[in-house]
């Protein structure tokens, strides 16, 4: 065992509580300030824009996964990730801030100049959060050994799930209670609050020096390394295909709750049981899949994933009644929870250390532009030939998905494992044995003929 590895098995333990503690406090300032309720609530007391209020959970998405790619020389180049950790972090917290600043001054400065400065500081917060992500996950796959990542991965969103959910049922005591704009302020103030801690906690990660990674001398280009592994990693190009597709696989899933809300005569408080159902589900398969996959591989959860996908749009697809939208749910949560913790776990077994940032920008950055017009587009067809046909594209969708992983996409890790053997084994071949007087004729490379 390398001294690098022996200081990484040995301080184990201590960055899986770390990791742990740091979940819980991001999930307590998560469930204050949701990108799928609270946040909408705050910006739906300055406009009824629909495309405004739906474009809230987007910006947050696309500014997490936009910059990776950007970042993947800077990260590549990195002995100890943890310091550019903190750094970035700081701009996917310090928003909140802003937002109970903004929310305080409300009543003196009115819509006009507030509405525009919430979303500015939705935009720096989805791209800090973007900026970060590249040297976390780096980070993640040093101190965190390759065959218990997807524990790992699985757990620590479970434990922010369960803290999302206790802390968004008190925000919406908070709501109760107070009126505009403090009732926003105490929930900004307290995520605010939560994530600074959560980041303290963070600091306290140990990530020891890698002096034995190699550092090029000479940097190409991240389009340049993005071409060369486009070429030559043609497991990686289906991955690729798999992760922008995903999107348009689960176009649906924006319109689980509308629909039944609009058509099926949904109250309000069904529709929190639903929320809840999704947070459950999420929970129990954050942590269920993650072992799972550590032991039967990655891609086989994927599967299961897509096809969870599609059964979630057929039953919505199908449902005549509101009780159906129960088994929506859960389907969609193990979904969501293969395609985001799983899919995170297997982008990381992608090429060498260094090369990884460069994989993990890819597989985020390039699915980006779909994270956008997947929901426009499902929406289009909702508006054109009803939610009905949404969702029955969506399940086509995730089929198509599930069959390409099946057959076109293998296990990274299973792959890298063997080429390591493979020296092993070459060097285990017995030299063949030389009679007197005989000559072995040398070997040519073919290329020399």
């Amino acid at each position: 065992m390398t001294t690098l590895a022996a200081q990484i098995r040995k301080n184990l333990r201590l960055n899986v509580t770390v990791s742990m503690i740091d979940a819980a406090f991001f999930g307590i300032g998560w469930g204050f300030s949701s990108f799928g309720t609270i946040i909408p609530l705050f910006v739906s007391q300055m406009t009824t824009s629909a495309i405004l209020i739906g474009l809230i959970p987007a910006i947050h998405a696309v500014g997490w996964q936009l910059p990776q790619l950007f970042t993947a020389n800077w990260v590549s180049r990195m002995r100890r990730y943890k310091p550019a950790v903190l750094m970035m972090t700081i701009h996917e917290r310090l928003p909140f801030m802003g937002l109970a600043l903004a929310a305080w001054l409300l009543p003196h400065y009115g819509v006009g100049v507030i509405l525009p400065v919430t979303f500015l500081l939705l935009i720096w917060q989805g791209l800090g959060s973007g900026f970060t992500a590249n040297p976390w996950q780096s980070m993640i796959a040093k101190i965190i050994p390759a065959d218990s990542r997807g524990t790992f991965y699985g757990t620590q969103a479970a434990v922010a799930n369960v803290l999302i959910s206790g802390s968004a049922v008190w925000a919406g005591y908070l709501l109760d209670w107070f009126d505009s704009p403090l009732d926003f302020v105490l929930c900004f103030s307290i995520t605010s609050a939560a994530l600074w801690i959560s980041m303290a906690v963070l600091a306290l990660t140990r990530d020891p020096e890698d002096t034995e990674k190699e550092i090029p001398t000479h940097q190409p280009s991240v389009f340049a390394g993005m071409g060369a592994i486009l070429r030559k990693d043609k497991n990686f190009r289906w991955f690729l295909v798999v992760r922008i597709l995903y999107q348009f696989a689960t176009m649906g899933f924006a319109f689980y709750i509308v629909y039944p809300l609009l058509k099926l005569g949904m109250g309000e408080i069904e529709a929190g049981y639903l929320t809840a159902t999704l947070t459950i589900t999420q929970t129990v398969a954050n942590v269920g899949l993650g072992w799972l996959s550590d032991r039967v591989g990655h891609r086989q959860i994927l599967i299961f994933g897509m096809i969870a996908a599609s059964i979630s749009a057929l039953l919505a697809w199908y449902a005549d009644a509101v009780w159906w939208f129960y088994l929506v749910f859960i389907a969609s949560g193990i979904a969501n929870v293969a395609y985001w913790t799983i899919g995170m776990a297997m982008t990381v077994e992608f090429g060498t250390e260094t090369e990884r940032p460069v994989y993990i920008g890819m597989s985020n950055t390039l699915a980006a532009p779909a994270t956008i017009f997947a929901p426009v587009i499902g929406g289009w067809i909702a508006d054109v030939a009803g939610y009905k046909t949404t969702f029955m594209l969506s399940a086509l969708g995730g089929i198509i998905v599930a069959l390409i992983l099946l057959f076109l996409v293998k296990d990274p890790r299973r792959t890298s494992a063997i080429l390591e053997e493979i020296p092993e084994l070459l060097a285990s071949i017995p030299e063949p044995i030389q009679s007197p007087g005989t000559t072995i004729p040398e070997q040519k490379n073919h290329h020399e003929s």
